[in-house]
């Protein structure tokens, strides 16, 4: 028989679709050629190939071998195609069985000597052939990453010569089994470790019921980063679903998720030096960047007027979109990008302008220069905006074990989560058009007092509504059905900074 068919999956954002590498040997000159768009890095695999099957003790056909990839219009990279081809030089030369690879995925870098390396990007592949019904041959290391997929088979091979033995049936491997724990949420920061600030912890739950954006002005050393570190932690754990998508993610950007914590939202905090394509995803390839690897987590940005201006203004579209579509001459790429936004700064370079001391030397000017770093538009969509004030010395030097432990504050946001799910399906943040009208009402006096605190403060149509949402959550810890008159107050309160800034 001199043409063979094995299985095999490319990458596409987070997609995997499926690859059929046909092999056949014909007369004529020997040599080995690789058609169906492949990259660099699979044309390479001809000499990686040739040499592990050589080291391998098999034989190379002295014919003309070639491997076409299809589809054909689909572009293939990377090195996972490597064990697929030399399997199917191997029965194309009748070295190994016809039926041996049938209902098989191949996935694995050869070395030079016919072992196996790990490749990138398992997760999305492994969730594609497990609804296929096939089974999947990948490295042992890529094997954690692969047992997140319930009802895949897996066959771990470290050496060509092992799948073999395998498909030959002389040694059968075994399906392997993986056992992925629970989570240790305990392992999380605890929001008890912050001294006083009460109105910014009292802030950070609303903004873990809601799902909402929240922006904290404040001097160094009040805890700002320490409040955001500790938002995970009162968020409740993913479901499956929302947990494979965010792994497949990491997965697809070379960072394989970890099963002991992979329920656990992540949080992704940038440098603030970091480039627009490395904030949202992009390159020659297109990789996901920090806010698709924040997928349903925290994106903290950290001395947030120290971006550049063009850096945060490409976030704008994918806080109201939830994706983002990266676009390149020869292909483009969708990533999912629902994050929640936290962000702290300081309210002027110096970083003591308004705290009371005479340690700020800005003038008017400067401040107002340096505030304005962020964009109108930008700030927007920022649903919870507050100042995080000096501590006092009592604060300092209080009782530690006096504040609320993460766990505790968890409990009420699983309350409030649950509420928003059998209302609406999912979070506050996200309430929009008729379903934000329904959700959302307001008394006759209350709309009054929302209408003329927008005129008074100068918000826009996208800040009332981001009120209304914040209310909704409001009222959502306090286990009311509609939106009263505190809850509304409170939610206006967290807005005034517009007027600062």
């Amino acid at each position: 028989m001199s043409l063979a068919r094995t299985l095999c999956r490319a990458a596409s954002g987070v997609a995997a679709p499926q690859v059929i590498v046909e092999t056949h040997l014909a007369n004529g000159l020997p040599g080995i050629s690789i058609v169906g768009l492949p990259e660099k890095a699979v044309q390479e695999s001809r000499d990686r190939v040739r040499c592990a099957l050589q080291n391998s003790g098999f034989e190379v056909p002295k014919r003309r071998i070639t491997i076409h990839l299809a589809p054909a219009d689909l572009p293939k990279q990377g090195s996972r195609f490597d064990l697929a081809i030399a399997v199917g030089m191997l029965v194309a030369s009748g070295q190994l069985p016809q039926s041996a690879a049938e209902d098989l995925e191949l996935y694995g870098e050869l070395a030079l000597s016919g072992e196996l390396r790990p490749v990138t990007g398992v997760l999305p592949a492994a969730l594609a052939a497990q609804a296929a019904g096939h089974g999947m041959v990948l490295h042992p290391d890529n094997l954690p990453e692969a047992s997140l997929v319930e009802g895949l088979v897996r066959y771990p091979v470290p050496h060509l010569l092992s799948l073999s033995a395998h498909l030959c049936g002389r040694q059968p491997i075994e399906p392997a089994t993986y056992d992925v724990t629970a989570p240790a949420m305990h392992d999380l920061p605890d929001l008890a470790d912050v001294r006083g600030q009460a109105q910014a912890k009292r802030v950070l739950e609303i903004a873990a019921a809601g799902q909402h954006n929240l922006l904290m002005v404040g001097p160094p050393g009040t805890g700002k980063s320490m409040l955001a570190h500790r938002l995970p932690g009162l968020l409740p754990e993913m479901s499956r679903a929302e947990a494979l998508e965010t792994a497949a993610i990491a997965s697809v950007a070379g960072y394989p998720p970890d099963p002991d914590r992979w329920r656990q939202r992540p949080f992704r905090a940038p440098h603030h030096t970091c480039s627009g394509v490395a904030l949202v995803g992009g390159g020659s390839h297109p990789k996901p960047g920090e806010i698709s690897l924040a997928h349903h987590g925290v994106l903290f940005l950290d001395e947030l007027p120290e971006y550049d201006n063009r850096v945060l203004d490409v976030l704008r579209e994918p806080m109201e979109n939830g994706a983002i579509t990266i676009a390149r001459a020869t292909r483009s790429a969708s990533y999912p990008a629902r994050f929640q936004v936290v962000a702290a700064m300081n309210p002027c370079r110096d970083g003591y302008y308004g705290d009371g001391s005479q340690r700020c030397q800005c003038s008017p000017d400067q401040v107002r220069q340096y505030q304005n770093r962020i964009s109108g538009p930008l700030r927007d969509r920022i649903d919870l905006q507050i100042q995080v004030p000096a501590l006092r010395h009592d604060d300092l030097f209080g009782d530690a074990s006096s504040g609320e432990s993460s766990a505790v504050v968890r409990q009420r946001v699983q309350a409030a989560w649950e509420r928003q799910q059998q209302r609406q399906g999912y979070s506050n943040a996200r309430l929009a058009g008729q379903r934000l009208e329904a959700h959302c009402q307001l008394g006759h006096a209350d709309q009054h007092v929302l209408v003329g605190a927008v005129d008074q403060l100068g918000l826009s149509a996208r800040a009332y509504h981001r009120i209304l949402r914040v209310a909704r959550s409001i009222a959502d810890l306090a286990v009311s059905d509609t939106i009263q008159r505190p809850h509304l107050l409170e939610a206006i309160s967290y807005r005034q900074l517009d007027r600062r800034l």
